[in-house]
């Protein structure tokens, strides 16, 4: 089962792969992972029940996150094992002068408290971590990141965090613009909507990423050199 079976009909799906989409591109051999927005303002303080959450938080994701948490942690002790590279993008607190659109369109993200934005625990950068504070979705747009990825020799991207449909996705469509090979481990992400989160995995994989749960994500990984 894919995430967006039963939501993705069988015949559009078949649409796709008539047209020869969705087809894995592989890995290549230096990886970095990408750890998107997992804050708490995004998680909430412990796991809760989604209505529970944004009683808290009104960006969190509820449950979900915390199930992507878990997964996180378990690539990223891979990495850390490998002495792969970590890299962090996130929002930092905003600032009156970031209001732009942002504001007229959700202006919850121009009020959740500071201390919302603290890295949640369990995947907490460590020493050697590269942070790379954003204002805008795309992990790329606006920051050094492509800078930090051709010194570090990086051939792919794996892309973990949130949201699946907002900066995971702009983050994704952005590297493969720039040539890198990615991965989305499909439950190491999260999305405060199942159905959002579904649809944009299937587009993902059918044009920009594999696509692939963290178990199958993690063989791969741990079969490189």
């Amino acid at each position: 089962m894919k995430p967006w079976d039963g939501i993705i009909s069988e015949e559009e799906q078949r649409a796709y792969a008539a047209a020869g989409f969705g087809r894995r591109a592989g890995l290549g051999r230096r990886p970095a992972l990408l750890v998107i927005d997992v804050q708490y303002r995004t998680t909430g303080t412990r796991p809760m029940p989604f209505w529970e959450a944004v009683r808290e938080y009104p960006t969190s994701c509820g449950q979900p996150a915390w199930d992507a948490v878990a997964r996180i942690r378990r690539i990223m002790d891979l990495f850390r094992a490998r002495a792969w590279p970590v890299l962090y993008p996130h929002v930092s607190q905003k600032e009156s002068f970031d209001a732009g659109r942002l504001a007229a369109k959700v202006p919850a993200l121009m009020t959740v408290p500071a201390e919302s934005y603290a890295f949640v625990d369990e995947i907490a950068p460590q020493p050697g971590d590269i942070l790379l504070p954003k204002k805008h979705p795309s992990a790329f747009f606006g920051t050094p990141l492509a800078s930090y990825l051709v010194d570090l020799g990086v051939d792919t991207l794996v892309v973990t965090g949130c949201t699946t449909s907002g900066c995971v996705r702009g983050s994704v469509v952005d590297a493969f613009a720039y040539n890198w090979r990615v991965l989305v481990p499909q439950d190491a992400v999260y999305d405060r909507s199942a159905t959002s989160h579904a649809v944009n995995l299937f587009d993902m994989a059918q044009k920009y990423a594999d696509v692939m749960p963290t178990e199958d994500a993690l063989a791969a990984l741990g079969a490189l050199a």
